[in-house]
């Protein structure tokens, strides 16, 4: 099954340091059947595409909570066995919570497929969409609009190879 984990720049740095994603329970994102239904869709491609969006925006939303970490929204795709990764029922229906799955023990690096990462002149909108993120989830259209232009931002993709070249940038 591919996942896909967001990251920051920062904590890219510490996975390839110490060879793992997460600590324990963690979220990460994959095509699950509530991402299916929301989505309409049986082309694997698109549905993995909006996984990665919803990926990208948790990103996003590490960085809000983090303001010293570099304004890149960072994420891994990694394959992992069947049953690896679990889906909360009570969440299903939670728009919040489309694709979200929670993998209960560390994933080796080794196994990721690739990263995705945001171009340097995304930073700028990046930012301003971190800055804006909770005020968009309370309701301010304005702000839902300048989070909403990170998305404007394709995440490239990178071999795994060149994770210490990303890392070098953290």
């Amino acid at each position: 099954m591919r996942v896909y984990v967001p990251l920051t720049l920062t904590a890219l740095a510490e996975a390839h340091e110490t060879g793992e994603l997460g600590s324990g329970p963690f979220a990460a994102y994959a095509v699950t059947p509530a991402l299916r239904e929301w989505y309409l869709s049986d082309d694997i491609e698109e549905l993995e595409y909006a996984a990665l969006g919803r990926a990208a925006l948790a990103s996003l939303r590490l960085l809000a909570a983090d303001p010293d970490a570099v304004r890149r929204r960072v994420v891994v795709a990694v394959d992992v066995p069947d049953g690896a990764a679990s889906a909360d029922p009570d969440r299903a229906l939670d728009p919040a919570a489309l694709g979200e799955v929670t993998l209960k023990a560390p994933v080796p690096l080794a196994k990721a497929a690739a990263v995705h990462v945001d171009a340097d002149d995304a930073e700028r909108d990046v930012r301003a969409a971190a800055d804006a993120l909770e005020a968009a989830d309370g309701g301010d259209d304005d702000a839902r609009f300048v989070v909403d232009g990170a998305d404007d931002h394709e995440l490239l993709w990178f071999a795994t190879q060149e994770i210490p070249h990303l890392v070098g940038r953290a």
